[in-house]
């Protein structure tokens, strides 16, 4: 199964985890899968009364640089821990 594959899979696969993960992993899913999925992050940082917003874009940020291919493969990886 190729990589894109694999993490085409993966997307499914989140929507039906057995528990609901904490925020901080969830926020690293989020960033994760909007690197593989787009790479580097682009636009304005959204505003101090969007904390939600803030914090996403904050763990995506974090990515930068990172390569879609690493991204999708570590989020393939962090799905399969999450499933077990």
């Amino acid at each position: 199964m190729s990589l894109q594959d694999q993490f085409a899979q993966a997307q499914t696969d989140s929507k039906n985890l057995p528990e609901r993960p904490d925020n901080m992993t969830l926020l690293k899913i989020y960033a994760l899968f909007k690197q593989g999925a787009n790479g580097d992050i682009s636009g304005e940082r959204p505003g101090f009364t969007d904390m939600v917003g803030r914090a996403k874009y904050d763990a995506w940020a974090a990515l930068k640089g990172t390569s879609r291919e690493d991204a999708q493969q570590q989020y393939v990886d962090l799905i399969a821990e999450l499933k077990d």
